[in-house]
């Protein structure tokens, strides 16, 4: 349990495609347990297909992701990944329409593609020209998107989805995950370029205004929006590459951007292996004061 996720082995190089087909196949049950103990709290309009679908996709990618040399059995592993997902498909139904989080994938996106090219995070206006709206258009959206970032990461506070989800003693193996996510997560921020840092623990933590932050920092509120989105990409993708690497996107190549992106995974590397992450948290997955 003391080996860390960068010298660990991968699914892939510890099971076979027929493995990894039989285990989805033996916990197809699985989806469909967790589904219904849901629903029986769930509003009607919610939709049984799309958390079957969400339910399947988290199936299929903890049997890819599966280590065994963790020595957790697979259906507590599935279990916590299902569950997260179902959590998940409903903060979307929560935050906002279908159109929005498709305009939001398709800045991400773009805002990707004109780091690579321009070398540099790209302004809000040629960000703006790149999609073809207006300014006051793309702060709308990226409104829309914080507010999903805040939920994501604060949590959800009484009568959202997490209050529909049947209560459920965790077990060992589920606090152990929990508690590795966590030290993951604490990793990554500390990793974080400095000023990209400052942004996140103030606006996110801290909650401090923008303007507040703009102002210690010495730049615009715009350029705060734009560290803080820079920021959360970072975030994403290397919790993504120790904890999900079928979630990231496809290598953008060998320039400066991409060497930044790996100098970043091996710095949350760095930081310390299992022991390190799990002591950030107590045994029952508690901040330690």
């Amino acid at each position: 349990m003391t080996t860390s996720t960068a010298t660990r082995p991968t699914a892939t190089a510890t099971s076979t495609a027929a493995e990894r087909e039989e285990l989805v196949r033996a916990h197809l049950p699985l989806v469909g347990h967790l589904v219904r103990e849901m629903l029986g709290r769930l509003p009607s309009h919610v939709s049984r297909e799309d958390l079957v679908s969400a339910g399947m996709a988290a199936l299929a990618g903890a049997a890819r992701s599966f280590d065994p040399g963790r020595g957790i059995p697979f259906g507590s592993f599935a279990t916590t990944r299902i569950r997260g997902a179902l959590l998940d498909e409903l903060r979307g139904l929560d935050w906002a329409s279908r159109s929005v989080r498709t305009r939001a994938r398709r800045v991400e996106s773009t805002q990707q593609e004109l780091t690579a090219s321009l070398g540099r995070t790209p302004t809000q206006p040629e960000l703006a020209a790149a999609l073809g709206v207006g300014v006051d258009e793309l702060k709308t959206i990226d409104d829309d998107v914080q507010r999903a970032v805040v939920l994501s990461l604060q949590g959800f506070t009484a009568g959202t989805a997490e209050d529909l989800v049947p209560e459920r003693a965790a077990g060992p193996a589920d606090l152990i995950l929990h508690r590795e996510r966590i030290g993951y997560l604490h990793h990554a921020v500390a990793a974080l370029p400095d000023r990209l840092r400052k942004v996140v623990t103030a606006y996110f933590f801290d909650e401090r205004p923008m303007n507040d932050i703009a102002e210690e920092l010495g730049v615009t509120e715009s350029r705060i929006s734009q560290l803080r989105a820079e920021a959360l990409v970072l975030l994403r993708d290397g919790l993504n590459n120790h904890l999900d690497p079928e979630l990231l996107a496809a290598p953008g190549g060998k320039g400066c951007v991409a060497r930044r992106r790996e100098a970043y995974y091996e710095q949350i590397a760095a930081q310390g292996g299992l022991n390190a992450r799990l002591a950030i948290t107590n045994p029952l997955g508690m901040p330690r004061g």
